[in-house]
């Protein structure tokens, strides 16, 4: 091993790697579809390539995505380091995700799989109106990352693992994630877990309550997937039994801001008044900039107070992530009061 991969680390990484297809659309294109609005829908690329069609002569932009690779990505914009696992094709979408995260400063060693296997994952990102995003997802390749994919040895390098929800939907990636929190339970790396969406609290609940209890240092959902996941309408008292399975816990609610769950004790942490024209990533940025806080040695309220932060700020731009370094904003931010 050469001295670039072998330095400590604060995060690693494992999710689906997606390239994201942005765009801005019209409610009636969501009806057309039959989508369901405000959420992901799983889907297989002829169908995935009918909204495409519908959107030949709209502008798009294309660039690296997937939830676990936006939250590492805002680490790197907040002055962290990390590393990134998942599975891309030999395609240009594929080659095109490994050179922006590299650009974004985030390690990402994964050899590409023949086309044979499918193409490199695709998520198409519909933008409405009213700033909610409805995503439109091609998993390509992204299924076929497993368990023998993840190593020990690069996770040792890190403080904290995070892991999303959404590689719950396929065996091989159901077994990578329980790879990635064993292995880190075993070198004393915090293991960290997020919910992802509430089709899959609603499909894995159980699943996900085994994996609070058993393998979960810290655990990140919102608003909606903690009234699914608790079945309570009250978010302080969802906040409440959640803190009975983990340390530590992140519910976000929107511009309200977050409730921080430690030890039992339950702290609003209020968000950034702005305007938002679309919603996409910002859970991402808010764990990526939590994450950051954590392994810099800040309390769960002041790192929440930068998640909060990013997540307004990504709020405010079309995509999934910021552009540049954020770093020197951090300090007047977490010292600040609204």
């Amino acid at each position: 091993m050469t001295a670039a991969n072998t330095q400590n680390l604060d995060v690693f990484g494992v999710g689906n790697a997606l390239v994201d297809i942005l765009a801005f659309v019209e409610e009636d294109l969501i009806a057309k579809h039959s989508l369901q609005k405000s959420g992901m829908t799983l889907m297989d690329a002829p169908t995935q390539g009918g909204i495409l069609e519908d959107l030949k002569n709209t502008s798009l932009k294309k660039r690296s995505g997937g939830s676990a690779a936006n939250t590492m990505i805002a680490i790197a914009q907040s002055g962290g380091t990390g590393i990134f696992v998942a599975k891309v094709a030999n395609d240009p979408n594929g080659e095109l995700y490994r050179q922006d995260m590299l650009e974004s400063k985030i390690e990402f060693n994964v050899v590409p799989t023949s086309t044979e296997n499918g193409p490199t994952g695709t998520c198409v990102v519909l933008t409405t109106p009213d700033a909610e995003r409805t995503m439109c997802t091609n998993l390509g390749v992204s299924v076929s990352l497993s368990a023998s994919d993840i190593d020990a040895e690069q996770i040792k390098r890190c403080k904290y693992s995070y892991i999303e929800g959404y590689l719950w939907t396929g065996p091989d990636t159901k077994q990578a994630c329980i790879q990635a929190m064993e292995d880190s339970k075993r070198q004393e790396v915090k293991v960290c877990f997020t919910f992802s969406d509430q089709f899959l609290v609603d499909m894995f609940a159980d699943d996900f309550r085994e994996v609070a209890s058993n393998y979960c240092d810290v655990l990140f959902c919102n608003a909606d997937e903690a009234r699914s996941f608790c079945g309570i309408e009250s978010l302080e008292e969802c906040a409440v039994k959640i803190g009975e399975l983990v340390e530590t816990a992140f519910i976000t609610n929107g511009k309200e801001g977050c409730l921080v769950v430690q030890d039992k004790k339950i702290t609003p942490v209020p968000g950034f008044a702005v305007k938002a024209i679309d919603t996409v990533g910002a859970g991402d940025a808010f764990a990526g900039g939590v994450l950051f806080g954590l392994t810099h040695g800040y309390t769960p309220i002041q790192a929440a107070r930068w998640g909060n932060y990013l997540a307004s700020a990504v709020v405010q731009i079309q995509g999934p992530r910021l552009e540049g370094s954020w770093e020197d904003k951090f300090q007047e931010v977490i010292s600040s009061s609204n």
